[in-house]
């Protein structure tokens, strides 16, 4: 697979809230741009997610919920952000996780006893070169199998700077988990070669779990992507 392309020109401004919940503190984001806002993995109790929306963002419009992978961590909250939300609120996965999110929810079930509501079926499936709006601002979308079979990266150039929303693929030091359903450790290594040749080293990594790290901070002290590159994957 060939490096993604990716447009590093800036393009709007957008304004950042992490809201941490769930059985094991899933980190979700709202993105907001202007009168619009994105909401990127709801973890859990989407009613309750919802209402820290609106009361911390009143004035924006939700414009979709994205999920970075299939996990029942990642996508429990989906449906209850769907029913305050309402219906027309459009629902985005991988094409490669959609339907792996049955499967992943029931092992996570078996495997920690969590229980999590399955999202409804998508309204539009994700892919490498996509394009996710909000406000003015763009989210290009860039394959990142490895913790999932379609666990994707959200990359987004605006004003303020230079973010990507990672998901699990990437944590500080290291990343994430392959021995969970649908994990795979070389392509999850290849993953990691094809982002760090790609992504701007001043580039802003929002994690799934836990804080956040660099692009820069990473290819100083991170083993997994030193032996991505170092290998070529």
């Amino acid at each position: 697979m060939t490096d993604p392309v990716l447009d590093l020109a800036p393009r709007g401004s957008i304004s950042i809230d992490c809201v941490v919940n769930g059985p094991i503190s899933t980190n979700t984001y709202f993105v907001v741009s202007g009168d619009e806002a994105l909401i990127i993995d709801p973890a859990w109790e989407g009613d309750k997610l919802a209402e820290r929306l609106r009361a911390a963002h009143p004035g924006a419009r939700p414009v979709g919920i994205v999920c970075t992978h299939g996990h029942g961590d990642h996508v429990g909250g989906v449906a209850g952000m769907r029913r305050a939300l309402g219906d027309d609120v459009p629902y985005l996965i991988s094409a490669s996780d959609a339907g792996f999110v049955r499967d992943a929810v029931a092992s996570m079930r078996v495997r920690w006893g969590i229980d999590t509501e399955m999202p409804p079926a998508p309204d539009r499936l994700l892919s490498e070169g996509d394009t996710v709006a909000v406000g003015d601002a763009v989210l290009q979308v860039i394959d990142a199998p490895g913790h999932t079979p379609g666990g994707i990266v959200l990359f987004c150039a605006s004003a303020e700077g230079r973010v990507a929303f990672m998901g699990d693929t990437l944590f500080p030091g290291g990343h994430g988990r392959t021995d969970l359903v649908g994990g795979d450790e070389d392509t999850i290594l290849h993953t990691l070669g094809r982002l760090f040749r790609s992504l701007p080293e001043d580039t802003l990594c929002l994690i799934g779990h836990d804080g956040t790290t660099t692009v820069s901070d990473e290819l100083g002290r991170n083993p997994f992507v030193a032996h991505a590159l170092s290998l070529g994957l």
